[in-house]
């Protein structure tokens, strides 16, 4: 069977470090016999220089067709000013709807040659492997009413809806669930019901869904202890569930626990197991062009793909093997530099990737 990737540079550092990550499928496919096929599209800002829109019909035509899509990051200050349908970062939202990719997996895995790069205490990182799960189909970013209006007093509002239905709950439950019954079985759901409606019927739908599940342990923190938590004793989390909004800012904060958020990859999938995977990092508009970036969190987005959309865990497992390799040979790029080392760029980091792969 002939697997059909999709991948997507984008804008900013995504061209660098999607033709790093597109790089290695290809060096498995010569090396190993992979059968892929790696078709390119436009997306973000470069679809709306070339097309006048972020997520153009020819862009969704080829997502709907391919069996996984390898994403590098959207925007830049350059698009700031558009009227927001046009933005870059609608692209992403547009995809990410049409596609139904209501499930976030976002690892947060502390490689033990980069415990000193934490901004923690290493023992308090130390064999760090948490996953957050996070809904991305619903919640403020997509609620309606949404919008700004101008009040009777001549006063400007900005208003958004934070909205959850109980079959979205359900289903992303389900997903962090199965995932822990993989890991640890351990499950903490994010909410802050102590005010929220919407987290009252949140904690609701997650607790009877839990009943099916009685062989993982159900733990509830509000989001405001949570990310206090994730940097008191982050190694007390397994698996962690929660919303789109919430989501969003505790896994930037758990990036950071691992010692660059350069490092950390996502998988965002339907139901059927199809994702879009993409580095959580963004677009780095400051390094873009510069050969700096790290394409390490692209690479293992890569790996990611590997296992969860194609079904091909041995090659998910080669990638990853030979990143860990690559550490251990002092390889390090600006973000995850020690004192005392000579960073490598983009392509050199990617070139070494290969060569411990071609070795493996």
């Amino acid at each position: 069977m002939t697997h059909k990737v999709l991948v997507l540079p984008g804008d900013g550092i995504g061209p660098e470090i999607v033709t790093e990550g597109a790089k290695i499928l290809q060096c498995l496919q010569q090396e190993y016999g992979l059968n892929i096929v790696l078709e390119y599209g436009l997306l973000g800002g470069s679809a709306v220089n070339a097309l006048g829109e972020p997520y153009p019909a020819e862009t969704r035509r080829q997502a709907r067709a391919a069996d996984a899509i390898l994403l590098g990051a959207v925007g830049g200050p350059q698009w700031d000013t558009l009227e927001r349908p046009l933005r870059p970062e609608r692209g992403l939202l547009a995809i990410r709807s049409d596609l139904a990719l209501f499930a976030n997996l976002r690892p947060a895995i502390l490689y033990p040659q980069l415990a000193a790069a934490s901004s923690l205490k290493p023992d308090l990182v130390a064999g760090l492997d948490l996953l957050i799960v996070r809904e991305l189909n619903g919640d403020i970013y997509f609620g309606q009413p949404r919008g700004i209006r101008t009040l009777e007093n001549g006063e400007r509002e900005g208003f958004n809806t934070m909205v959850y239905r109980q079959s979205e709950i359900e289903r992303i439950a389900r997903a962090a669930f199965e995932a822990a019954r993989k890991r640890h079985r351990k499950v903490c759901s994010v909410d802050k019901a102590n005010v929220l409606e919407a987290s009252e019927l949140w904690r609701e739908v997650i607790e009877r869904v839990a009943r099916d599940y009685p062989d993982v342990a159900l733990s509830h923190l509000y989001v405001d202890n949570a990310a206090m938590q994730l940097v008191r004793a982050p190694k007390q989390f397994d698996v962690i569930v929660t919303g789109n909004l919430f989501g969003d800012i505790l896994s930037d904060c758990a990036a950071m626990l691992t010692g660059s958020i350069g490092m950390l990859p996502s998988a965002s999938l339907d139901a059927k197991g199809k994702g879009l995977y993409e580095p959580i990092h963004g677009s780095a508009p400051d390094i873009a062009g510069k050969g700096a970036a790290n394409p390490l969190a692209t690479i293992l987005s890569a790996a990611m793909l590997l296992r969860h959309s194609l079904n091909e865990p041995e090659y998910a497992e080669r990638i990853e093997r030979a990143v860990g390799q690559v550490l251990d040979q002092g390889l390090r790029t600006l973000d995850i530099m020690a004192e005392g080392m000579t960073p490598v760029g983009t392509q050199a980091m990617g070139d070494a990737v290969v060569a411990a792969l071609v070795g493996d």
